[in-house]
């Protein structure tokens, strides 16, 4: 479609889209050109817990959250037109407990799952769960709002543009849900021709395309955050 038959719906979503993809790549340079260097930091016991924290989940929010918070800033929205509403609750959080399946029976399957704990693959949450209360509280709370918070709701608003951008009028060609399930699979490095890899990565692309999907049914976006808090880094 020429850009001049865009309607303004399309053209906003263009910009916004140009603006988290900009800002999210830019994060992602600058993290892989200082990779050693960030994450020797961020393992420096010498340096308090607490700076180390928010030194990492800066960088961590600059790939998946600053996009989106300067785009909602931009637009004058607040997070809650995407679907933090009480509304549908019980509803989406059942059907993206079902979007799960597929990816728990693979870890059954491959013996995968060791222990279940939440945020337990965010290196540094390692730390905080070694600490007693209170002080324990400030570090998850920091590892939930920008590990679980901001990366469910990152796909959120990103698939919310793409679908403005492409609309559809198929619930399941869903173009924002089939292209963050995409970029989640490269992202995360989970591509391959081994029988092994294309079963990791189609339950993968299930539990984010499905989540989404639900979001769009229900409104309601509260089951894509409950998932990347309770289920991501959990297993």
């Amino acid at each position: 479609m020429n850009k001049s038959e865009l309607s303004i719906e399309q053209k906003k979503a263009d910009i916004d889209l140009n603006i988290i993809i900009s800002i999210t790549l830019i994060a992602l340079i600058i993290y892989m050109f200082f990779d050693s260097q960030i994450i020797s930091f961020s393992k420096n016991t010498k340096v308090p817990l607490l700076l180390r924290t928010l030194f990492i989940a800066f960088f961590q929010w600059g790939v998946a959250g600053l996009g989106i918070t300067v785009v909602t800033l931009y637009r004058k929205e607040g997070f809650i037109r995407f679907g933090l509403t009480k509304t549908n609750l019980f509803k989406t959080i059942l059907f993206s407990i079902l979007t799960l399946i597929p990816y728990i029976i693979f870890g059954i399957a491959t013996s995968l799952f060791t222990s279940y704990l939440p945020f337990q693959k965010v290196t540094i949450a390692k730390e905080w769960f070694e600490i007693g209360f209170p002080y324990k509280i400030i570090g998850i709370s920091i590892v939930a709002i920008v590990w679980g918070f901001f990366e469910g709701l990152n796909y959120v608003v990103i698939s919310d543009r793409i679908n403005k951008r492409y609309p559809s009028k198929n619930m399941w060609i869903n173009w924002g849900a089939i292209s963050c399930g995409i970029v989640c699979l490269l992202i995360h490095g989970i591509v391959g021709v081994s029988f092994y890899t294309l079963m990791e990565g189609l339950a993968v692309f299930i539990i984010i395309y499905g989540m989404l999907i639900v979001k769009n049914y229900t409104n309601n976006a509260w089951g894509c955050i409950l998932i990347f808090t309770f289920f991501w880094n959990a297993l």
